[in-house]
């Protein structure tokens, strides 16, 4: 029988520890290619937990791509899934899970023309639901305990508070390791885009990413004069078998837990190849997290900069989770490029406001962002039902759906409509505004027949009287 140490006095729930485990031992290859694990009622009795418990660790781990089930005859360890490079020995885990227990924190329109617009722009949470009153409240709790040197000129790193929590935060949640000392508190994403692309980039580099990507991270990187090698992507993620065998990049951008735009999560397989690519070519991975909290099926994937944080630079934002006004992102940093990478934020802003970091600080701190987060997922997955439901009934077998598990939009595909920019027009005049997935592609013969539909910030009846425009401006088409 397999043996998986679990610790029910941890903060980690036993999903977590147990889907920890297997896949340390499938990446380590403890567990081999082909073989076949426990049935989940078995397991679950000689670890004495509820069958729940592992078929949801299973489960995960499925989606991921570490396992695969057969109907009929059980569940085995997939091929491709074993990781030697693994640095994730148990040691550095027991150090980052005990950093959960450690002692509390205490602190040292766009333009419409008057028409009524229903916009499905993703990458909006649902601003209503900000958290105002608690906030306000945290806020007057920081303004009268904030000692007067925190008043002054900050650290560009961020503050200490802040970088302590979000550390304990992000192992727990998303699998990532680092020290605080490796995290450098940023003014949105799109800074510590920018901050990259400064410490990795001369005129002339080489940055390869995915087909599409968004927009604005072109932008950046062509502005820093480097030049874009675009791989295309499927629903497996980065197809990283298109990975340019003859070119020397100074990093390679991907979102693998849910790609942007298309929603794919990048497979283990596919992770381990584009890890081993980056080891032989001699250069960093860039991973953008940019809103995996909200999955709804499973629990969220897990970060690829767990598996290499030496290699890894993971970029993550809390626009997506609260409010894009409180312009707080981080950059987790492999401790090579800590220093440089402090040296031009302080070039850049000095530091990011510290007001905000101390009151997120205090609400990470107290447990109010995970319960935000869970809160918020309920309302985002009925949106999203709701949004896939109507364009069903509307359209039926003329549309299909994909890239929906995760995140606050997915990408519909229209095959006999082209969203060329007349189309768009004629759609704004209707009332409604979509985004071609053509947009963020480097290529722009791909993907013309793509939208992408953010339902983050819509209520349902905007949502369905947005499919009942869309219908209707598209009958013709």
């Amino acid at each position: 029988m397999l043996w998986l140490p679990i610790d029910r006095t941890s903060n980690i729930p036993l999903i977590r520890q147990i889907y920890l485990e297997l896949r340390n031992k499938i990446l380590n290859a403890e567990l081999k290619a082909e073989q076949r694990l426990p049935a989940t009622r078995s397991l679950a009795a000689s670890l004495g937990v509820s069958r729940n418990v592992i078929l949801e660790a299973y489960d995960q781990l499925i989606a991921e791509g570490y396992l695969e089930g057969r109907s009929g005859s059980g569940t085995y360890v997939a091929r491709g899934a074993c990781w030697e490079f693994l640095p994730t020995q148990r040691h550095t885990e027991e150090k980052m899970t005990s950093l959960l227990t450690d002692s509390p924190m205490s602190l040292s329109d766009k333009e419409t023309g008057g028409i009524d617009i229903i916009d499905f722009r993703s990458g909006l949470p649902a601003l209503d639901s900000f958290p105002r009153k608690l906030w306000g409240q945290l806020a007057k709790q920081v303004f009268t305990e904030i000692p007067n040197a925190l008043l002054g000129y900050g650290q560009p790193e961020g503050c200490v508070e802040l970088r302590s929590v979000l550390s304990k935060y992000l192992w727990k949640t998303r699998g990532v390791i680092c020290n605080p000392e490796q995290i450098v508190i940023t003014s949105g994403a799109t800074q510590a885009f920018s901050l990259v692309g400064e410490l990795l980039l001369k005129p002339g580099s080489r940055v390869i990413l995915e087909d599409p990507v968004t927009r604005e991270l072109q932008k950046i990187f062509i502005a820093l004069q480097a030049e874009l090698f675009p791989v295309p992507v499927d629903e497996q993620g980065l197809q990283t078998h298109l990975l340019p065998p003859d070119k020397k990049p100074s990093f390679i951008f991907v979102t693998p837990s849910h790609q942007f735009p298309l929603g794919s999560v990048l497979t283990i397989q596919r992770r381990i190849s584009l890890l081993e690519y980056a080891k032989s070519t001699d250069c960093f991975i860039v991973e953008d997290d940019y809103d995996s909290e909200f999955r709804y099926e499973g629990t969220p994937v897990s970060s690829l900069q767990g598996l290499d944080p030496e290699r890894v630079i993971y970029i993550g934002t809390f626009s997506k989770i609260l409010s894009p006004a409180l312009r707080i992102g981080y950059i987790v940093l492999p401790v090579s490029l800590v220093e440089r990478c402090r040296y031009f934020k302080r070039l850049k802003d000095q530091h990011t406001a510290y007001f905000e970091q101390l009151i997120l600080a205090q609400f990470i701190q107290d447990g109010y962002l995970e319960r935000h987060i869970a809160r918020m997922k309920k309302l985002y997955q009925k949106r999203r039902q709701i949004l896939k439901q109507n364009l069903i009934d509307r359209f039926a077998d003329r549309v299909k759906i994909f890239g929906d598990s995760t995140g606050l939009h997915f990408v519909a595909s229209f095959p006999k409509i082209n969203f060329c920019k007349k189309t768009l027009q004629k759609l704004e005049s209707q009332g409604v505004r979509i985004y071609p997935v053509t947009a963020h592609t480097v290529f722009q013969e791909r993907h013309q027949h793509q939208v992408i539909l953010g339902y983050g910030n819509l209520t349902i009846s905007q949502i369905e009287a947005g499919i009942q425009r869309l219908q209707k401006s598209l009958s013709d088409i």
